[in-house]
């Protein structure tokens, strides 16, 4: 290794930049095979230096999110979903509704792909670079309720602050005593005007109550969810069973 090589690699070593160690020589070489400009070889060099950071931030976005599975605006079929606005979809995908601290609710019967959009749209926030964290509706409240047990709930709340998207999946298949109901709340109203909430339910809006119990925390929760969010309903057959009619009829022409 001659001496400036050896320069170079120790300067990308003090300087964190694993990539451009692995690429400059090959880089160089096609520079100069090329006839590029020293501009145009330090901008190549750059671009894959950030090309990889950006990707192994997002990788330890989507980690951190711990989504159950993983899932993609792109594998959605909208054709199953003739009522959802294909440009609110679009829009959403963008996440310029997360800096704005906006919401988004999604409703539906069980099997029409809310799960799926809400877990579509956290990947689109981690690739955009939010920090984000999914949960079931019962996962948010068992969280909450061990740190109010501890006497660490305001701390958990700040610490939630720093997630620029929650998701809370399934919202209304079990229904919550009071003090759960209380939990969810306080995380809602913690999180209004501060931060995005994206929230999947198979309820409608006007059988929160049951959810909750209570007519009045369910309103008072609905209030502050809608005040800034879009509100997405998706209607159809459950993809789930369609799979499972489609596997019947293949099995039995087999």
């Amino acid at each position: 290794m001659s001496e400036l090589d050896s320069t170079i690699t120790h300067l990308t070593q003090v300087m964190k930049m694993p990539t451009i160690r692995k690429v400059w020589q090959s880089l160089a070489q096609q520079a100069r095979d090329e006839g590029w400009s020293h501009e145009e070889y330090l901008a190549a060099v750059l671009q894959r230096q950030v090309a990889d950071r950006e990707a192994s931030g997002t990788a330890l976005r989507i980690a951190g999110a711990h989504f159950p599975s993983m899932k993609t605006i792109e594998d959605f079929n909208c054709d199953y979903q003739p009522s959802l606005r294909r440009d609110v979809l679009a829009h959403l995908a963008t996440t310029t509704f997360i800096p704005k601290a906006e919401n988004v609710i999604l409703l539906g019967p069980p099997g029409v792909g809310k799960t799926h959009l809400g877990i579509a749209l956290g990947v689109k926030a981690c690739q955009h670079g939010y920090p984000t964290l999914f949960d079931t509706a019962s996962g948010w409240v068992q969280r909450l309720g061990q740190a109010h047990q501890a006497g660490t709930l305001s701390e958990q709340l700040r610490r939630l602050k720093r997630y620029k998207l929650l998701i809370i999946d399934e919202l209304g298949y079990l229904p919550f005593d009071a003090e759960a109901a209380n939990l969810l709340f306080q995380l809602i109203a913690n999180r209004y005007e501060q931060g995005s909430v994206l929230v999947t339910s198979n309820m409608a809006f006007g059988r929160w109550g049951e959810v909750f119990g209570d007519d009045v925390v369910a309103s008072a929760m609905i209030d502050r969810l809608v005040h800034h969010a879009e509100v997405l309903s998706l209607t159809g057959d459950s993809y789930r069973a369609k799979n499972r009619q489609d596997l019947i009829i293949t099995n039995e022409q087999t």
